[in-house]
């Protein structure tokens, strides 16, 4: 298991990458790295482990070879999720193992610690969000993720929802249609009936970009 290879998995603003081990048709297990880590972070561990699966390893968003976010986007906890699902979704794994490995003790800032700490929560939430798609869950040294009882329903299913509902959008996008002004003003006042034709006019002057072919 000492030679991988290198994937890349399109996202809405560049690519996810990871790196694979194993037989493609082995038993899925994904990698997922701690605080300020990458891919690389299971160079040492894979040739170690059992040779009959297919181990992928991605660099979340703004990590290792993966694209960053644009400028000025934060990069919450729940996205990393949401990556996970994005590259199991690639993977078309429908049930695999998930391994996530997270940083042990460290003498930081409370905003490190806090920021750190949302590193260990991301394999177990993806467990926790998505239990239907994990036959195994293996922590390294990570912390697990804990609900108070009486938020869990509303948590999972509040969390749940933005996740699907955002990957959802995003497979129905569709290159946008060229019309004509006569066409574009239409169909503006269609979709906002309390709109005229004047006022529509004076939105399409910067709501629509003129192509090539006018």
């Amino acid at each position: 298991l000492g030679m991988f290879s290198e994937l890349k998995f399109p996202v809405p603003w560049g690519h996810v990458a990871a790196k694979a081990w194993g037989p493609s048709e082995g038993h899925p297990v994904l990698c997922l790295h701690g605080w300020l880590d990458n891919a690389n972070t299971f160079d040492k561990l894979i040739p170690l482990l059992p040779r009959d699966c297919y181990y992928v390893a991605m660099d979340f968003s703004g990590h290792g070879l993966s694209s960053h976010r644009p400028a000025g986007s934060p990069y919450h906890f729940l996205d990393y999720v949401t990556d996970v699902r994005r590259v199991a979704a690639a993977l078309q794994w429908r049930r695999f193992t998930l391994m996530g490995h997270s940083m042990g003790k460290t003498k930081t800032s409370l905003n490190a610690q806090l920021f750190f700490l949302s590193y260990c929560f991301i394999s177990p939430q993806f467990c926790f969000l998505y239990p239907e798609m994990v036959d195994k869950l293996i922590l390294l040294e990570n912390l697990g993720f804990l609900l108070a009882p009486e938020d869990t329903e509303a948590w999972l299913k509040s969390e749940r929802m933005a996740i699907d509902t955002l990957l959802s959008l995003e497979a129905k996008q569709q290159i946008p249609k060229a019309r004509s002004p006569e066409a574009a003003l239409q169909r503006l006042l269609e979709a906002n009936r309390h709109l005229t034709a004047e006022g529509g006019a004076i939105l399409l002057q910067r709501g629509a970009t003129e192509t090539p072919a006018g």
